[in-house]
């Protein structure tokens, strides 16, 4: 039995390669010297293309009518949101395992965010629970495709649909992800993606918002460029912010994109070898194989550990002797959002009116997303553009984990 790298031994993820990231090509550098060289930096001068040459492909790219280019995957909530008009005072139900973001852009309405519990299985929102926690003011639902694992679309349908509440798609995790044939984004009401540089399409920052309503589209582009249509200067329709995405980051994009398809198949592969390697070992789940998936899009590769198969060990431990195997791994969300202390009570009631109830987030018990948080190991994107030695050397490495723990447990 070989040695605990945490002990002396030599780690088993030697062969692991991961590629640095973010990756810029060629194509990459001559997009944004031609934008550099352009003189047109922004997007509102005439001249300027690039972003809205990134907007037309990704958006038939990811199957959706419109797409508006905005500054990051934040704004791209935020200004969801003031495209379907909610007000202060409207609650609008969100998995409570995320970014901040998709919480936060709640609030930077004047809205109040009612934490909904998620599957353990998928870690995406559970429409069982959007139903119990429906109430008369509530106007919609934030759901997230939680490491480009897509949302249950046959179960959350026909529960937005039937209690008339809009669905916003967060999909920053899941460029590429696709349900039944379609790509995500635009399959609910409207769909937003982040392009910061941790992503599987990175840009630095950036974002995208997608919908196939043309009326949504039309105010989300005044919403987006404060008020004004693109042909004019100084008329403006809207009160509203500058969101605008700059003709570096449509440029650098344009590039990314390019790729992103190849690169997320190669994702695909490894992930199925991955699951060959790890599905056997007792104590570690992968999240569920469905045929509905069709295609996937990456942000994370997400693990559930149970302590039980490895004598009791505990998840932090784990984490800290595979990583010393060179195996790279994280907790992921470490908590359920309700417990950040952003979130207190006193802090979002500053935000909303005064006769908006705000819920007792910190006395919130959300099993589902109590057990992700305690059992999840996650693994980046990157880790699945390695070779198949790479990826072999993970399941030994938890083997190797495993048939040491009492050396562990002492």
């Amino acid at each position: 039995m070989s040695k605990l790298a945490l002990h002396g031994g030599d780690p088993a993820g030697e062969a692991l390669e991961v590629p640095n990231w973010p990756q810029s090509t060629e194509q990459s550098k001559a997009n944004v010297l031609d934008a550099v060289e352009s003189g047109a930096w922004c997007r509102s001068y005439d001249d300027a293309e690039w972003v809205d040459r990134f907007e037309e492909s990704f958006g038939a790219y990811h199957d959706a009518t419109h797409a508006i280019g905005v500054a990051n995957g934040t704004v791209a909530i935020e200004l969801a949101l003031r495209m379907l008009d909610v007000q202060p005072g409207d609650e609008v139900l969100v998995p409570p395992y995320t970014f901040i973001a998709t919480a936060s852009a709640v609030t930077s309405v004047g809205a109040v965010p009612r934490f909904v519990d998620v599957d353990p299985r998928t870690y995406n929102v559970d429409a069982d629970a959007i139903t119990d926690a429906i109430t008369d003011r509530t106007v919609g639902v934030i759901g997230v495709h939680i490491a480009g694992y897509p949302m249950d679309f046959d179960a959350l349908l026909p529960v937005v649909r039937e209690h008339d509440l809009f669905l916003i798609e967060d999909a920053a995790h899941a460029q590429g992800t696709e349900w039944n044939g379609r790509k995500v984004g635009a399959i609910g009401d409207v769909g937003t993606f982040s392009f910061q540089e941790s992503k599987a399409l990175a840009g630095g920052e950036g974002g995208m918002v997608v919908t196939d309503d043309a009326v949504l589209a039309d105010r989300g582009e005044l919403l987006c460029n404060i008020g004004r249509r693109s042909n004019s200067v100084y008329h403006h329709y809207e009160l509203a912010s500058n969101c605008r995405m700059t003709e570096f980051q449509g440029a650098v994009l344009c590039a990314q994109l390019e790729k992103l398809p190849e690169e997320n198949e190669r994702r695909r592969e490894n992930e199925r070898l991955l699951r060959s390697e790890i599905d056997a070992i007792d104590g570690i789940k992968t999240k569920p194989d469905d045929e509905r998936i069709t295609a996937r899009g990456y942000c994370l590769f997400d693990l559930q550990y149970d302590s039980d198969a490895f004598g009791g060990l505990s998840r932090d431990r784990f984490l800290e002797a595979l990583t010393a195997e060179q195996i790279p791994a994280s907790t992921g969300y470490a908590m359920p959002m309700y417990e950040q202390p952003a979130f207190s009570r006193s802090r979002v009631a500053a935000l909303v009116p005064p006769e908006a109830t705000v819920p007792r987030y910190r006395h919130l018990h959300l099993p589902g997303v109590e057990q992700v948080t305690r059992r999840n190991v996650s693994l980046t994107h990157t880790v699945l553009l390695t070779d198949e030695t790479g990826i072999q050397s993970i399941g030994t490495a938890i083997r190797k984990i495993q048939s040491n723990v009492d050396s562990l447990l002492d």
